[in-house]
């Protein structure tokens, strides 16, 4: 801030003030910039990351790794990076940029790397690499799984260059109201860390994603109403997991409700630890639409959204380690 002389006063500059309080944003990156494995991801990336020549030499790739995710955590479009790089000096402290001393990445360059992410595969590498770490110390469990699914809005508007909405995305009807866009098709463990994820449009049932869902270590599965098939019951029979699925009335059911309210209640209890994970996603980092078109950008995205989620869901027990 600067004073009516225009100079800024000692007061307001941040290495001098005494007067602090850590924001709920400046808390949240110390944790996730203790918690997030980078050497671990930067040697992942690394192989596929450009080497540069004689000429100019690309952006670090640790940098470029952390913008990535704080646009993930906060939603900024490509040039909205750019300029919060400019503005915030909190986020160029995250990613290790000195003004005086250093580039801060264009938009282009830091949509080459979302892209770069994509062509090879990386997002599905960096949760699975999560997930080892996770692994490692403990942190997962194996003795049950819940399975859920979640829509994600797409825009709707034909006001674009094709004068269409996204052809991978489609429409599904939940209650009354239609919703058009996707899902994202997750198992959790039984304390709500995902550890299988999948994508497909909003008009695909859940049901029909169990399968591909499943690991063959869980010993109990548990899920909605909306699991509730012939075809999930005899698959979970024939591989001998123990059925867990909430059960639907059927139209002219007379007899059994007071048991069926039970049960379905019981499983509830449990299954909406699995839920928690959607409300990260969605409130803490404001995911609630699709920013790109096709199935395949976006569920590159929501597969580092949910590796990211995990990190933040068990960042007391990585921090106490």
């Amino acid at each position: 801030m600067l004073s009516m002389t225009g100079q800024m006063t000692f007061a307001e500059e941040p290495n001098l003030s005494r007067r602090r309080k850590q924001t709920k944003r400046e808390r949240f990156l110390a944790e996730m910039d203790a918690v997030v494995p980078w050497a671990r991801l930067v040697a992942l990336i690394e192989p596929h990351y450009p080497k540069g020549g004689s000429g100019r030499k690309p952006m670090p790739l640790e940098r470029m790794l952390r913008i990535h995710f704080l646009q993930q955590w906060f939603g900024y479009s490509d040039p909205g990076m750019e300029e919060a790089l400019y503005e915030i000096p909190l986020l160029r402290q995250f990613v290790g940029i000195d003004l005086g001393r250093d580039f801060v990445p264009d938009e282009t360059t830091i949509l080459k790397f979302r892209r770069l992410l994509e062509r090879h595969g990386l997002s599905q590498a960096i949760f699975a690499e999560v997930q080892s770490v996770l692994q490692k110390k403990g942190l997962l469990l194996q003795e049950g799984k819940t399975v859920d699914a979640t829509l994600i809005h797409a825009p709707s508007s034909t006001k674009n260059r094709d004068r269409q909405r996204d052809p991978e995305m489609s429409s599904t009807k939940k209650g009354n109201q239609w919703y058009f866009g996707m899902k994202a098709h997750v198992a959790t463990d039984l304390q709500g860390i995902v550890q299988t994820v999948d994508f497909t449009a909003a008009k695909v049932p859940d049901h029909q994603m169990l399968d591909g869902l499943l690991t063959g270590e869980e010993s109990v599965v548990l899920a909605d109403r909306g699991y509730d098939y012939p075809q999930v019951h005899d698959t979970l029979a024939a591989r001998g997991i123990r059925n867990a699925v909430a059960r639907r009335r059927y139209p002219g059911q007379k007899t059994g409700l007071a048991a069926l309210k039970r049960y379905n209640r019981a499983i509830a209890r449990i299954r909406a630890r699995g839920e928690h994970i959607f409300r990260v996603l969605k409130c803490q980092f404001g995911y609630r639409r699709t920013r790109y078109r096709g199935l395949g950008k976006n569920g590159a995205q929501l597969t580092t959204l949910f590796a990211l989620a995990n990190l933040y869901m068990l960042r007391r027990y990585l921090l106490a380690a």
